[in-house]
């Protein structure tokens, strides 16, 4: 075996992300926040050397404490926790009750202007609007929007796993922050691209005051949302417009895109993607706005992918991809998806072997690293996964993994959120 030695990176690289570097930006435009989008730099501008840990580094706290509070100096910053995605560093926000510094230790009460009563009590209040939150129906929301991740922090308890996405800003503050909670967290934005997930991915989208405006460009962060929620699947708005003409503008959106009112109360709105052919059949007129995609758009291709003026149609060949079709958690976890058939030498055979082979191999896994499956290791990557079968072992184990699919491998990343 032969040894490579890397230099080390200066200590201004602690906070590198390559794909969305604040170095890089003036390279990009600024209209509709391009630049903080994923621009990976070229293989001559990558870096070869080892990033060290900060000063004053300490081992995360163990999970799941790591939920509410984590170490001050880990962060090493003052100002850049306490923001919001166009509020970094700001001192009022210290009065909102959902970020305080105590002794060495930020702690996360769950509270704030957003969640004036509690996380704990916003979260009671969505599952009595959304009962499928109760019962399995509802297992991969989607939190778009700033924050610490404390909605999906919460969510855990309830057997439900979300991808919390928020942009990077000059210090990396809210992704990283999630992170050393212990929360699933992803680095993104909805700007002019699609996002890195197919198309049917999710069950349930969340936005909490989180800034996107939703009826500008024609739609087209709607659009998105559209693309990446599974039929049946729900868009829910916390803090909806103040405005009567704003929300009429949402509505008539929504409804132009199949959705339809579910419920609302108070400040929240949830509207529910339908699952009827029938709707999706109008979008084909002529003067439709939105009109549907065209059939020869790939819907899966998310990388580097503009985003289009045009609503996705769900496949009309898969008839078991709509929430009410699939199993419910924990069920669908070993149930092979219908797309299994979209992927070459895919079959319930091939997925019921790939799940037996990882049980097989996860117990060799803790034999040569007792560390797993413990409170000392929680955030996982799985860097070269097929089926997910490595994530799927581990379920009852204390950790959650994100699984990564490779942009030049068999595309297999429907499969997971289908999981």
């Amino acid at each position: 075996m032969k040894f490579v030695s890397f230099p080390k990176c200066s200590l201004d690289y602690q906070d590198y992300t390559p794909c969305t570097d604040p170095k890089r930006w003036r390279k990009y435009g600024i209209h509709r926040l391009t630049f903080m989008e994923c621009h990976c730099p070229a293989v001559f501008e990558r870096k070869e050397c080892l990033v060290l840990p900060r000063e004053g580094y300490k081992p995360p706290i163990r999970w799941p404490k790591s939920r509410d509070e984590c170490w001050y100096s880990e962060n090493g910053y003052v100002n850049w926790v306490i923001g919001t995605c166009y509020m970094i560093g700001s001192k009022e926000i210290s009065n909102q009750n959902w970020l305080r510094k105590q002794g060495e230790k930020f702690l996360l009460p769950g509270g704030g202007t957003m969640f004036p009563k509690g996380m704990s009590a916003y979260v009671d209040l969505m599952q009595d609007l959304i009962p499928g939150m109760k019962d399995g129906t509802v297992r991969t929301p989607i939190d778009t929007g700033c924050g610490v991740a404390s909605w999906g922090g919460n969510l855990l308890d309830h057997g439900i796993l979300t991808v919390s996405l928020a942009p990077r800003d000059n210090h990396e503050a809210q992704v990283q922050f999630a992170l050393e909670r212990g929360i699933l967290a992803i680095l993104g934005i909805i700007s002019t691209q699609w996002l890195p997930f197919s198309s049917n991915s999710f069950d349930m989208a969340h936005c909490s005051r989180c800034l996107i405006p939703w009826t500008e460009f024609g739609g087209l962060y709607l659009l998105e949302i559209n693309r990446i929620l599974r039929p049946g699947g729900f868009w829910v708005l916390s803090g909806p417009p103040e405005q009567k003409s704003d929300y009429d503008r949402l509505q008539k959106l929504l409804t132009s895109m199949c959705f339809k009112l579910y419920n609302k109360k108070d400040d929240i709105a949830m509207w529910q993607k339908t699952s009827n052919s029938s709707c999706y059949n109008r979008l084909a007129k002529p003067d439709a706005y939105p009109p549907k995609c065209d059939d020869s758009l790939e819907l899966d291709s998310a990388w580097y992918t503009p985003l289009h003026p045009c609503v996705v149609v769900p496949d009309p060949k898969l008839k078991n991809i709509s929430l009410k079709s699939i199993p419910k958690w924990p069920e669908r976890l070993h149930v092979a998806p219908e797309r299994m058939s979209e992927i070459q030498g895919g079959s319930a055979s091939a997925f019921k072997h790939d799940d037996s082979k990882w049980k097989v191999r996860a117990k060799h896994y803790k034999k040569v690293l007792p560390a797993l499956g413990t409170d000392k290791i929680r955030n996982v990557m799985d860097m070269n996964d097929v089926y997910g079968g490595f994530a799927a072992t581990l379920i009852d184990d204390p950790l959650w993994v994100m699984n990564v699919v490779l942009s030049y491998s068999a595309y297999t990343l429907a499969i997971k959120h289908l999981c």
